[in-house]
């Protein structure tokens, strides 16, 4: 072993750990091993950029795009309206179909874009009529990864993998080549599932006020007439000085300020909603002159009783809780951020950030929020006005995990165009007229063309995560490439496999992949595992299609971790499910449909 290839094989460590463990975010992470490889010398730096040109990187982010136009155009809530249809259905019937729909769609429009809307559907539906969402967004998520792998556009990972493996001189896939396989893999995913649900967890009932245990840190305070903050400036008050204090708004003459800034003058009357623990709370009742109404008095509606009904309408405020979704533009943001610069009228309480490998529980985020910025999956919970609610649909890539009916604002003609548009690009990749790259771009034209798109709307919106991500890890299967490393593994490998059968070989790539691909991106791992598997099969004289199939199918096999697909992790983060329900019926699924994948694909030989 060389001296660059155990640096190439270091920096592999160093990055699946740092994919496994979150310490950064993945674009991050790829922007890291970019200029890792640069200054390495590994690469040069053409190959080391060479992954923002690559067909694979451009036709997804063309792909990504068009999703979105899908969904802002409401082709994808039409295409999925049929929840509101079938509710009535039991559970055994209910489950399979929606799992149906939600493959059926992702095999032409991107996974997540999918699952996203599936979410919000579920979210609304759930109160209307009774619906578990635990029951079905686990089982929604691994059908649209299965529904991806019936097609080569349905998932980024296939494109990846053909890309790959063409530039390694393997012959290219086309549109539906492997979806007969995709569909006995969805078949018996749709059974496992429907049959593992009952191990899932039901709904919490928990409401948010006790979920976020707002009746302990949420308060609402008056100055009376003799208190000697009177005449104060919020600045010289310890509403400002003590950092376990924060104030949510502040309510006179029945106007409210939201985040009121720190030269605001207080007077007798003023309502104040604090943010502080109660020992905080008592310490500064005992001091100053301050009269506490409630412990989270039910966002003000007692005090509101004497004006007249409408006028309480009007001004009554509901608890929102907000799911992060990928390409929200409230990634990034902290809590203080938030409070100073608040967004459709809302108040930012607090955030529970989701669960993962170094967070195994739920952390409620009410102090250090100069620290604590919101990330995908995260959930932030919010008080504002019922007359805003409306609004808060307007906030792009995020979902409102509350009962309320969306404001419907698509338009039929474009709604239409866009229908169109999808088949048109589906026709010409499907039948080989045009490359998925071309039929993808001639997609994102005709939508800019029809205005059913606006470039200044996409460009804060795409998910530039994933493509960053694939950015990065092309430059590293260069770099193997470069220093022989992806060869000195394929040797390892078939000194391993040299005196066992073809389906045994198989079977362990197919393992691998799917192995590794649980710890980190599917992306990153199909990215890993195709030079790899390319390299087995030319070394034991076998067909490589098969082997790239095993590579492709295993990368999006996932299913028993949340972390290696982008679906699995949402719905991992919004609290129902523990690291175990995907390990047990994820796990199932995972391994028979490698053992049926590995008898498939074999008898491809």
């Amino acid at each position: 072993m060389t001296t660059e290839m155990m640096l190439v094989f270091s920096i592999l460590i160093i990055t699946i750990v740092l994919f496994a463990f979150e310490v950064f975010s993945v674009d991050k992470i790829a922007f890291f091993l970019i200029v890792t490889l640069s200054l390495s010398g590994l690469v040069t730096p053409t190959e080391a950029i060479s992954g923002f040109s690559d067909p694979a990187t451009i036709t997804i982010l063309s792909l990504l795009i068009i999703a979105l136009a899908m969904e802002d155009n409401g082709v994808i809530s039409s295409l999925a309206g049929g929840l509101k249809k079938i509710h009535v259905l039991p559970l055994l019937l209910l489950l399979p179909i929606l799992m149906l729909i939600s493959a059926s769609i992702s095999a032409f429009i991107s996974t997540t874009a999918v699952v996203i809307v599936f979410i919000k559907i579920l979210s609304e539906l759930s109160k209307r009529f009774n619906l578990p969402e635990s029951k079905f967004l686990m089982p929604i998520s691994f059908a649209g990864i299965l529904g991806g792998s019936c097609t080569l556009m349905g998932t980024s990972t296939n494109l990846i993998v053909n890309s790959v493996a063409t530039e390694l001189g393997a012959e290219k896939f086309s549109f539906f080549e492997f979806t007969g396989y995709g569909l006995v893999f969805l078949g018996l995913g749709i059974v496992v599932v429907t049959i593992t649900s009952k191990w899932l967890p039901k709904d919490k009932k928990e409401d948010l006020e006790s979920s976020y245990e707002l009746d302990n840190y949420v308060t609402t305070t008056i100055i009376n007439d003799a208190s000697e903050l009177v005449g104060q400036n919020i600045e010289d008050t310890p509403f400002y000085t003590d950092p376990e204090i924060t104030i949510l708004k502040l309510t006179r003459d029945a106007k409210v300020i939201n985040a009121p800034g720190r030269y605001i003058t207080l007077q007798k009357g003023d309502q104040l909603m604090l943010m502080c623990d109660v020992d905080t709370l008592k310490t500064l009742q005992k001091d100053k002159t301050i009269e506490v109404i409630d412990h989270f008095d039910k966002r003000d509606e007692d005090n509101e009783v004497e004006e007249d009904k409408g006028e309480v309408e009007k001004t009554q405020s509901s608890l929102i809780e907000l799911l992060i979704l990928p390409g929200s533009n409230l990634i990034g943001r902290t809590l203080r951020h938030l409070r100073e610069n608040p967004f459709n009228n809302a108040i930012p309480i607090a955030i529970k950030k989701r669960r993962n490998i170094r967070n195994t529980r739920e952390r409620l985020i009410r102090k250090n929020i100069d620290q604590i910025s919101l990330k995908p999956g995260d959930r932030l919970l919010i008080e504002v006005n019922k007359r805003d609610i409306p609004s808060l649909h307007e906030i792009e890539n995020v979902a409102l995990l509350r009962e309320h009916e969306p404001k419907r604002t698509s338009n039929r003609t474009k709604k239409t165009l866009s229908s169109l548009i999808l088949l048109v690009v589906v026709g010409l990749a499907a039948s080989g007229v045009l490359s998925i790259l071309v039929s993808a771009l001639t997609g994102v034209a005709l939508l800019l063309l029809f205005r059913c798109l606006e470039l200044n709307d996409v460009y804060h919106r795409i998910n530039w995560s994933i493509i960053f991500l694939l950015a990065g890890m092309i430059p590293l299967g260069i770099a193997m490439s470069n220093t022989g490393a992806d060869k000195y593994i394929s040797t390892l490998l078939l000194y391993f496999l040299q005196d066992h059968s073809p389906v045994f070989s198989i079977g362990s790539i197919f393992l691998i992949t799917i192995l590794l691909s649980g710890v980190i991106s599917n992306n990153a791992t199909a990215i890993i595992m195709t030079p790899i598997a390319i390299a087995v099969a030319l070394g034991l004289d076998l067909p490589m299609k098969p082997f790239i199939l095993a590579v492709l199918f295993g990368a999006n096999f996932s299913f028993f971790t949340p972390i290696g697909y982008q679906t699995n992790t949402l719905i991992y983060g919004m609290g129902y499910y523990k690291f175990k329900h995907f390990f047990i019926i994820g796990g199932i699924l995972s391994a028979i449909l490698w053992i049926v994948g590995t008898w498939m694909l074999a008898s491809m030989l």
